[in-house]
């Protein structure tokens, strides 16, 4: 059994109970954070805490630990859970309170973390991709906060494994937004686009890591949303996530993209993203 963190403490994770009065459970009224680990090491940690502190910010909710705690807690987190390869995850709930869609006052934040082995991506997605689905993006207005709200995103992915297929890619108002549990690009004509941050998308660490490789690879790559119609003609499409790295999508509802394996910008991206994980960068 493994150990979890909650509010201060170590314990097994058969131990930690939360009471039911606490707004992420009530309310869904929290944010979270997902870490993958290589040998023990955060992967981009920095990114993740700042990202961290950007949704509560966005929600109005204390932070319970300050930057250095975070990073000790999580360092104890996976030595305690065997280090190797993880998924760290946080969160933070606005705390135990009456239920009551006003914020309460004076009540301390609810913070807890885990961590799991980290699921290997399966090699075929690799050398064969993924297939895909597109749907309407029925999410709210605020996708840039990494809320626990999570049961449209969970309604879109379910219907993606329902067709058969891996991930559902989201349009909203014509334009390709991002995946239901990812960031989204497509490539045209060797130029990658990608759609801008926004209230639209998440801002995805691993999304700033493909942006910045793509530069250090000289790969031509604009942040600017795709229509549709674009997106139903594009050479090449991808995902990326924390956990899943950055992955080709081959088929689109039931149809081939490009030539239906995964694409050449595609290979050199996913090489420069192996080079940097080797780097140790953390």
């Amino acid at each position: 059994m493994s150990d979890v963190y909650l509010n201060g403490d170590f314990i097994a994770a058969d131990q930690a109970k939360v009471s039911v009065f606490d707004r992420g459970f009530l309310l869904g009224d929290g944010v979270y954070e997902v870490i993958p680990v290589y040998a023990g090491r955060c992967f981009r940690l920095d990114g993740h805490l700042k990202r961290l502190q950007n949704s509560l910010d966005a929600v109005r909710m204390a932070n319970p630990l300050s930057e250095q705690q975070w990073q000790l807690m999580i360092e104890q987190l996976i030595t305690r859970n065997g280090n190797g390869d993880q998924s760290v995850y946080l969160q933070v709930t606005r705390g135990v309170a009456p239920r009551d869609h006003v914020f309460p006052e004076n009540v301390s934040p609810t913070a807890f973390a885990m961590s799991n082995p980290l699921q290997e991506v399966p090699e075929k997605y690799k050398i064969k991709g993924i297939a895909a689905i597109t749907v309407p993006d029925i999410r709210w207005q605020n996708c840039h906060i990494k809320a626990i709200t999570l049961l449209p995103n969970s309604l879109l992915k379910q219907q993606a494994y329902d067709a058969g297929a891996q991930e559902a890619l989201l349009i909203r108002d014509g334009y390709l937004t991002e995946g239901s549990a990812s960031n989204a690009y497509a490539v045209i004509d060797n130029v990658i686009y990608t759609a801008p941050k926004d209230e639209k998308v998440l801002p995805g660490i691993t999304r700033d890591l493909v942006i910045d490789l793509a530069r250090k690879g000289k790969l031509k790559l604009v942040e600017q949303a795709l229509t549709e119609e674009q997106l139903r003609s594009a050479d090449e499409i991808w995902v990326s996530s924390s956990t899943k790295e950055v992955l080709p999508v081959t088929l689109l509802d039931n149809k081939a993209v490009g030539t239906g394996a995964p694409g050449a910008v595609w290979q050199q991206i996913d090489a420069l993203y192996q080079a940097y994980k080797l780097e140790g960068d953390s």
